[in-house]
């Protein structure tokens, strides 16, 4: 695994959470319209809970970066395009002012087995929002340009399913995705508490309450774990690596590695790991055109 991934998301934290902002552009470097010539790599990940824009300089270095919820993806395919192309125009700007330089392309990702028709819409709320769509990748590739596991399985719980990827040898060799992930938990924590979606979504978020609540979610988390346990049946896999932000939930990863037996690993925070990995295919694309 990736020796420096604390470092990097310890850094990542503290990027999105404004803390860290030293970098200038370099001013020979910035064309008269505000376009930068060097080097940023560009992540877009539109995620069934959260939207996050992130960009790294070319060693792989979180620059700036903007996330925000919104439920414009279900599944996978995005149901609300224009609420995506406003949503992404809002944080490219925001970015933007932090870095003081226009973003002109980035990458974004998809998750396994989604219709090609889909992927394009992935890639066409990027032009929309005036971004260049320089390549797609799916999710679990993408969350290994960060991870750089040899063998093992990367679990990526994200908003509205939980996708499983198999790597042997450093590359993905099987993936799968079903319908379970956070969108779910808060789900039946608005039904346990009587209270509306959004309300919900805070409540779950809420570290003060997530001990009280984990009772509640557990059963989800038992459903992904059993998702887990039978994509992976007969396959030898010798570790789980959690990423997508539901994993944070406190007691994920134990209730995941009890009922599959494989040990599990949870990073520092999982919801940035493939934005990160996106990104980093956006430097590769990039690295490929000479751009």
């Amino acid at each position: 695994m990736n020796s420096k991934l604390d470092e990097l998301l310890m850094r990542t934290d503290d990027v999105m959470a404004g803390r860290s902002n030293g970098w200038q552009p370099d001013p020979l470097l910035v064309s008269t319209t505000g376009e930068y010539r060097g080097v940023l790599q560009v992540g877009v990940d539109l995620g069934t809970a959260y939207t996050v824009l992130i960009v790294l300089d070319k060693t792989g270095m979180p620059l700036a970066g903007e996330y925000q919820f919104a439920q414009i993806v279900r599944d996978g395919l995005v149901v609300d395009f224009m609420g995506a192309v406003e949503l992404l125009r809002t944080l490219k700007q925001r970015v933007e002012t932090k870095l003081g330089v226009t973003l002109t392309s980035a990458a974004s990702a998809f998750p396994p087995g989604v219709p090609q028709a889909e992927v394009r819409a992935t890639a066409n709320v990027l032009y929309a929002a005036g971004l260049e769509c320089t390549g797609l990748v799916d999710e679990p590739t993408a969350a290994n340009n960060v991870l750089q596991i040899r063998n093992g399985a990367i679990v990526d719980v994200g908003g509205g399913t939980t996708g499983v990827a198999i790597v042997k040898a450093g590359a993905v060799v099987y993936t799968a995705d079903e319908a379970t992930g956070g969108a779910h938990f808060t789900l039946v924590v608005a039904g346990a508490q009587n209270i509306p979606f959004e309300q919900a979504e805070k409540l779950k978020q809420d570290p003060q309450q997530q001990q009280l609540l984990f009772s509640v979610v557990r059963p989800v988390m038992e459903k992904v774990a059993t998702i887990v346990e039978r994509h992976i049946a007969g396959q030898k896999v010798e570790a789980l690596y959690l990423v997508g932000g539901a994993c944070a939930f406190p007691g994920m990863a134990r209730v995941i590695q009890e009922i599959t037996g494989v040990p599990t690993y949870l990073p520092l925070n999982p919801l940035f790991v493939t934005p990160l990995g996106i990104a980093l295919h956006h430097g590769k694309t990039l690295a490929v055109t000479g751009d």
